[in-house]
């Protein structure tokens, strides 16, 4: 059953999945983000931690897609169609780092002890 759902879900094989996936390039573009740039670090601890482990640059970098992304929004406008065109918004720069951190989190877990984001220090 996995391996049916996993094949729906893939954009490679199943038309509807790549139909999803062109709709959420076009709308990122027009804003000029990334898809990583919609992780909210306030939902996901994780998320926040992948985030503190990135090079400042990258944040900051994020940052500014997201606060383009904001404003653009506020004035009802999309990016120049020259500038939607140089967008690639399914380059990731937090899948690995947060798969790192996941992996972490999992084996303190496993060891018993608690999150690095929870322990204090006496």
């Amino acid at each position: 059953m996995s391996s049916f759902l996993q094949s729906l879900l893939d954009p490679k094989k199943s038309w509807l999945a790549s139909l999803h996936m062109k709709a959420l390039t076009t709308r990122l573009r027009k804003y000029g983000l990334r898809y990583d740039d919609l992780y909210d670090p306030y939902y996901d601890l994780d998320i926040k931690e992948a985030l503190n482990r990135l090079p400042r640059e990258i944040v900051d970098a994020r940052n500014q897609r997201l606060k383009r992304a904001m404003d653009l929004s506020m004035k009802h406008e999309y990016l120049p169609e020259d500038l939607q065109k140089m967008q690639t918004p399914f380059r990731s720069y937090l899948q690995d780092m947060l798969a790192l951190v996941k992996k972490e989190r999992a084996e303190r877990e496993a060891l018993g002890a608690l999150p690095l984001y929870q322990r204090t220090i006496p």
